[in-house]
């Protein structure tokens, strides 16, 4: 059977663009990386790549990345809020220029960031009063720390505000290992995988409100690169444990006499801590119905692994304005410690690993890359003068 065609705009996708876009994945066994960005460097390096695999993405700005964005000298609460909108207005305005579909989300929100959610949203209210869509596709509650009955109950809540306003909900219950945004989890082995019977209240719960959620369960996974609970350097994922999550809700459904889609897959399931997983852990996450996969420490070493190729390089150059390290031959250095160039190849060496995340997910040739200027939400008119 052939594959469908995937039909989304370009920009900064809604709610339900959004899940018209894991659905075709879902069904054509793909998944879209995410990756945190914490700049308009790290943003456009994402797009570019994006832009040269013919592919969607997803960008998504943590609670720490955010306040970095705003600048680390305003005060935390206010700069995670003001960074997450500056950087997503950078997206609105870039991301047509690239011809890219592009999943706009914001990542862990434990409950001691609530506030910062609350920002977020707030935003996302004012947006959609002037534009008709919110200004983020999506945004992640991450209430793992808390009991499951909470973490729902808080979940639906905010379900039910996000909603109305076409943005997408992405949970996580169970425990994914390591720590991001100073959630840490340093529990057992066995406390890091999800059992079908969360999966299917969180399910049950979220459908109610709407079919515009995803669920990160924990299947062994890891945020970053620790040592794991029993002292070996990482835990084994369990994959196939997915399977049965989307087996139990198939099972649930039917009991209650709904229909059960054909692919077997009735969730959007997300996996974290994608950073050094093996290639075919991942690809059976995939089979079992992951469609968003984070990355994050491994796009963060790719991009000081470019500055630090280009010192190697030119390190003979970088001691002072005029000369080498050894000689006054009075040549100005410049175009070596240029910050434009040294960040262009931390750029360059970042967009690689993020096309080889592409390539291994399969989302590679998925959207044929299109810069649209026409039609949607800012694009700043000034901006689009200027192109016309």
């Amino acid at each position: 059977m052939s594959e469908s065609k995937l039909d989304i705009p370009t920009g900064v996708l809604t709610g339900d663009q959004t899940a018209k876009l894991f659905a075709h994945a879902s069904a054509n066994g793909y998944a879209i990386p995410a990756f945190n960005c914490t700049s308009s460097s790290t943003i456009n390096c994402v797009l570019e790549a994006a832009r040269d695999a013919k592919s969607p993405i997803i960008i998504q700005v943590s609670n720490s990345g955010a306040g970095f964005y705003a600048g680390k000298s305003l005060p935390k609460t206010e700069a995670s809020i003001l960074g997450a909108v500056a950087a997503a207005m950078h997206v609105r305005t870039m991301s047509k220029f690239y011809g890219v579909p592009v999943v706009l989300h914001s990542d862990h929100c434990a409950k001691k960031l609530l506030p910062w959610f609350d920002g977020m949203l707030k935003a996302d209210e004012e947006y959609f009063k002037v534009y008709g869509v919110p200004l983020f596709s999506s945004h992640m509650l991450d209430l793992s720390e808390e009991k499951d009955d909470e973490n729902i109950e808080t979940c639906v809540k905010y379900f039910e505000k996000m909603t109305k306003l076409n943005i997408f909900l992405e949970m996580e219950i169970g425990q994914t290992g390591g720590e991001e945004d100073g959630v840490k989890h340093e529990g057992t082995v066995d406390e890091l995988f999800t059992h079908p019977d969360q999966i299917w209240k969180v399910h049950k719960a979220l459908s109610a409100i709407s079919p515009n959620f995803s669920i990160a369960a924990a299947f062994g996974n890891f945020h970053g690169v620790y040592k794991a609970p029993d002292g070996g350097n990482r835990v084994k994922l369990q994959p196939q444990l997915l399977g049965k999550h989307q087996a139990k809700i198939c099972d649930e459904l039917k009991k209650a006499g709904k229909d059960v889609p054909a692919t077997g897959k009735p969730t959007y399931l997300v996996m974290h801590g994608g950073s050094g997983s093996e290639e075919s852990e991942i690809l059976e996450a995939v089979k079992n119905g992951v469609v968003k996969m984070n990355v994050d420490t491994d796009t963060q070493w790719a991009y000081w692994d470019g500055v630090h190729d280009h010192y190697k390089k030119n390190s003979d150059r970088l001691w002072k304005q005029l000369g080498g390290k050894d000689n006054e031959d009075g040549l100005p250095n410049k175009k070596k410690y240029d910050p434009r160039v040294w960040i262009r190849e931390a750029e360059k060496s970042m967009a690689k690993r993020v096309t080889a995340s592409l390539t291994v997910l399969g989302a590679v040739g998925k959207y044929a890359s299109k810069p649209e200027l026409e039609g949607g939400a800012p694009v700043a008119p000034y901006v689009r003068a200027i192109f016309k």
